[in-house]
């Protein structure tokens, strides 16, 4: 079963990134623990994918088609947080990230992270098509005196 509980916490509740940049998601632990594992929950795809697991010595664990160049997990030296590096973003990022511990059977639940949006480069015209629109509006303006 799976349940949500205030052992751990998950920072920041959301987080909007652009493609191709990276972020990370922090998650501090209030217990003892074997071992930290991260999923990621999707809401296109309805599905709770396994994303790695680390342990307390910093092994990594992957799941199955989990990039590990594009995930890792850094620790504290006091191993009570630990932190997912998201590298190389993309749209198929997108969802809400958990940590979570393994207690007696039960996988508890961070607060979740969601990632959304994750846009596109932003273009280098931007600017652009701004200084032109005035233009349009005169053109415009002859335009219907015409007709009348």
């Amino acid at each position: 079963g799976f349940c949500t509980n205030l052992l751990l916490s998950q920072t920041p509740e959301r987080i909007l990134a652009q493609t191709n940049n990276k972020t990370e998601i922090l998650c501090q632990l209030k217990k003892e623990h074997v071992g930290v594992y991260w999923y990621r929950w999707s809401q296109e795809r309805q599905n709770f994918e396994f994303l790695m697991f680390s342990n307390p010595l910093g092994k990594a664990t992957y799941g199955t088609n989990i990039s590990q160049n594009k995930f890792s997990i850094h620790a504290s030296s006091s191993r009570t947080s630990y932190s997912l590096h998201i590298s190389h973003l993309h749209a198929s990022d997108n969802g809400t990230y958990y940590c979570c511990i393994s207690q007696s059977s039960q996988l508890l639940l961070g607060s979740g992270t969601q990632l959304v949006d994750v846009l596109p480069l932003p273009l280098k015209t931007t600017q652009a098509p701004l200084s032109k629109k005035p233009v349009r509006c005169i053109t415009k303006s002859k335009a219907t005196s015409k007709k009348g």
